[in-house]
């Protein structure tokens, strides 16, 4: 608590002002965590002053609460990025960038218990600085400032995706992400990496690097500990559980039938772990989305799913999503499949999207319900295009220059994709039938047909017996992994 109104002092967020009539007092409260090193024992107790934003009132007290961070599929693409060079990978949580940003309107607060000013006892404080908690804080205003400051040392921010930054000069170059407060960087050589953090450090007190977080490890879903994955099982009771190879059970499905579960919170609960769990565990992805339709009102084959998913996990807890880097590609190579009708409710198909050069996936609900198979496949077919374009473009931005190499199953989508043939139950697909034969002809994309054998899409929309699964979850790069400590990082950038 001293260590973090120490630093509030040092940045002026707040000035002592009398009580002014009239005003909206935004109270404060103390937040409290744990900071946990990798291998899951405790690093440290932090402690936050926070006002209470929900005091204010919109449209007076602020205006709009948007905040850009980096999504987790840019993370995994440059942790894993195919480049000629392997720079290392810091991270590290800037504690006071919330104070950085000057506050746009101002905000009157109380002092934070424990921390009156025994001379003026009556005193409020009128906030200098956003601070985490107002509705108009550092997530935005703050991030406004970072850019700013990267910008000056010769950084660019990426075109198409914000929260990236690339320095490129010479032969050095540098990716630095942003999400929130938490930063990631690497560098193309570790002498070049050890001058950005310098910079960075004469910019302002608050980049600093403290020496016990510059693990890479933390940076939110980039990775997570077999401690975690063993977390979710002894929430369930089920530490002693028997071990299943699979986390679906392929002669069972989940019918919306059956008691309803006594816990349907607790239900919730563990599919909410599970869903987090699914970043650095795609191999649970279809598993986890098949209870996650039946949330809103679970039922006894639900919990039942769930136990196996967890069962699962249990004996596959040293699985991890593996990083590593491969050489400069010629291509980027997708598999797309669709589940059609697979929504129970609305008899929406589900799409599924998979890089395997980077792992990027995507999985939803098509837009809308598919009169039949053919527009369902190739319904899919459109959303792998789009998601292999953005790719691309992201890697331009690199300068990564690649085509894009669509595989697919169902043969009638890789026909309509390049023959120009309009038949009367395709004409209501025409948006996506122009928009994929658009790219085709461009020579930016190239469908080709896949044996089902080779699918490895298939495990995102339904369930496998245990042999294909086995298979197909090894090309995803899920594999038993070790967990790395700051230490070997550390040596990177000193030694």
């Amino acid at each position: 608590m001293e260590d973090e109104f120490r630093a509030l002092i040092s940045n002026n967020t707040r000035t002592l002002v009398p009580r002014p009539p009239r005003a909206n007092i935004v109270s404060c409260k103390w937040i409290f965590k744990h900071k946990f090193h990798a291998d899951g024992s405790l690093d440290r107790y932090k402690a936050r002053r926070v006002p209470r934003g929900f005091t204010q009132r919109p449209g007076v007290d602020f205006d709009e609460t948007f905040s850009p961070v980096v999504k987790p599929a840019t993370i995994r693409t440059v942790r894993a990025w195919p480049s000629p060079w392997t720079g290392p990978f810091i991270s590290w949580t800037s504690t006071t960038l919330s104070s950085m940003a000057p506050s746009p309107k101002q905000s009157i607060a109380l002092n934070p218990l424990g921390f009156v000013d025994p001379e003026r006892p009556d005193h409020v404080c009128r906030l200098n600085k956003s601070l985490y908690g107002l509705k108009r804080c550092a997530p935005c205003l703050g991030t406004d400032v970072f850019a700013s400051h990267l910008q000056s040392m010769g950084f660019i921010e990426a075109k198409t995706y914000t929260s990236l930054f690339i320095y490129r000069r010479g032969t050095d170059t540098a990716y630095l992400l942003l999400y929130v407060d938490d930063i990631v960087l690497t560098a193309s050589s570790p002498g070049f990496l050890r001058r950005l953090i310098v910079s960075l450090q004469q910019i302002s007190v608050p980049y600093r690097l403290p020496r016990d977080r510059r693990d890479s490890l933390f940076f939110r879903h980039a990775a997570l500990s077999a401690s975690h994955t063993l977390e979710i099982p002894e929430r369930a009771g089920m530490t002693n559980c028997k071990s299943c190879a699979t986390p679906v059970d392929t002669r069972r499905s989940c019918p919306p039938l059956g008691d309803p579960v006594a816990d349907s919170t607790f239900f919730r609960s563990l599919v909410g772990a599970l869903q987090y769990l699914t970043f650095t565990r795609p191999d649970i992805t279809y598993a986890v989305q098949q209870v996650c339709l039946h949330m809103h009102d679970p039922r006894e084959p639900h919990l039942t799913a769930v136990k196996r998913i967890l069962r699962y996990l249990r004996g596959t807890a040293d699985l991890g999503l593996s990083l590593e880097r491969t050489a400069l590609p010629s291509s980027l190579t997708v598999y797309t499949d669709a589940d059609r009708a697979g929504c129970p409710d609305t008899r929406r198909s589900t799409s599924v999207t998979r890089c395997f050069l980077v792992p990027t996936s995507f999985l939803g609900p098509e837009a809308s319900v598919s009169r039949s198979s053919a527009e369902a496949e190739y319904r899919a077919v459109a959303n792998g295009v789009a998601e292999a374009s953005w790719l691309r473009r992201y890697f331009k931005n690199l300068d990564i220059l690649c085509s894009v190499l669509l595989l697919y199953t169902a043969i009638i989508a890789v026909y309509l994709s390049t023959n120009p043939v309009q038949h009367q139950r395709t004409k209501h697909i025409e948006i996506d039938l122009h928009f994929v034969r658009e790219r085709v002809a461009a020579g930016a994309v190239r469908v080709l047909h896949v044996p089902t054998s080779s699918q490895f899409a298939d495990i995102f929309t339904k369930g496998l017996p245990s042999t294909v699964f086995l298979e197909f979850r090894s090309s995803m790069n899920v594999r038993c992994t070790g967990v790395p400590t700051a230490g070997g990082v550390l040596d990177s950038i000193d030694g």
